[in-house]
């Protein structure tokens, strides 16, 4: 399976149509159809179904899309890194982030890099901490921020200083929104937004063994996406605070948990990771900006 015939599938994934990805590709169609051909006789699965002027992706296609651009990301990467190997003031750095509001820590330390290396180039991807340290461990990724504690006998991690507070974020107008604080007994029987992670493994040590009395509505990766539908009143978003824009304007409102929950957030790499050049360089200054004083950790 070459590299070649996986960016052809992507393209024509991508556009849902032969003659536009043949004419993105400078190839003529036919060359297209041939090499998608022998892609389909090698994995012995049918991945596209033609219709008059379109093409639909089979469930097998769907998953070939998947697996090729995690693929193509991992190729791309190493071919990167390799023309960078002497640049060593230059290059790409990829970053895989959970959301929160301590990331400005990790966008600080990138700006005072570049301040002495602007030909350093980063890519960032977002997601929760399952997505983030899976394309962390496949090598597409060098460095990722994530919201729970790192298994350290397979990372290096830095603690970020501060931590992120949980709270419930809901339309302005509701009965929820004149309290100072939420308890539990505020939220049994309403209908609750939260990610799938942070259900199984935040809202529980808040919740206790009454975590049972709790309703999940739905599950968002994306605070941004439940605040929408908590605005419109389908239910309460448990999101860390400062993620959500609530001033008067936006018709959203957020209070905190009580008793207080929160989430401590880190920097994590693989042990034994053998980076770019520029990589290993950022790292290097972003251990030498970490200080710590007693147990507390600042950044210079």
């Amino acid at each position: 399976m070459e590299l070649k015939t996986l960016r052809y599938f992507l393209a024509v994934a991508k556009e849902e149509n032969m003659t536009h990805a043949a004419q993105l590709l400078h190839v003529t169609q036919p060359t297209l159809s041939k090499q998608l051909k022998s892609l389909e006789n090698e994995l012995g699965k049918k991945l596209f179904i033609r219709h008059s002027f379109s093409i639909q992706l089979t469930n097998e296609g769907l998953l070939l899309r998947e697996r090729a651009q995690d693929l193509l990301a991992i190729a791309d990467k190493i071919t990167d890194e390799f023309l960078s190997l002497d640049d060593i003031t230059g290059g790409d750095i990829y970053f895989g982030l959970a959301e929160s509001y301590q990331i400005r820590f990790l966008a600080k330390a990138i700006r005072k890099f570049k301040e002495t290396y602007p030909d350093m180039h980063y890519h960032i991807t977002s997601g929760d901490t399952e997505q983030v340290t899976e394309k962390l461990d496949q090598g597409i990724l060098d460095f990722a921020v994530i919201a729970e504690t790192p298994n350290l006998t397979k990372y290096n991690a830095i603690e970020l200083p501060e931590t992120d507070k949980w709270g419930v974020v809901m339309a302005s107008g509701c009965p929820l929104a004149d309290k100072k604080s939420i308890k539990l007994e505020d939220l049994i029987g309403l209908p609750l937004f939260c990610s799938e992670q942070s259900w199984k493994a935040d809202i529980p040590k808040w919740a206790g063994t009454r975590m049972d009395e709790l309703k999940l509505e739905g599950s968002f990766r994306l605070s941004y996406n439940g605040a929408i539908f908590a605005k419109e009143g389908l239910g309460y978003l448990l999101s860390f605070d400062k993620l959500i824009g609530t001033s008067p304007e936006s018709g959203l409102v957020f209070r905190p948990l009580s008793p207080t929950l929160e989430t401590k957030m880190y920097i994590i790499w693989k042990k034994h990771q053998v980076f770019s050049p520029i990589a290993e360089r950022f790292l290097k200054e972003l251990q030498k900006s970490c200080q710590y004083i007693g147990n507390d950790l600042l950044f210079q």
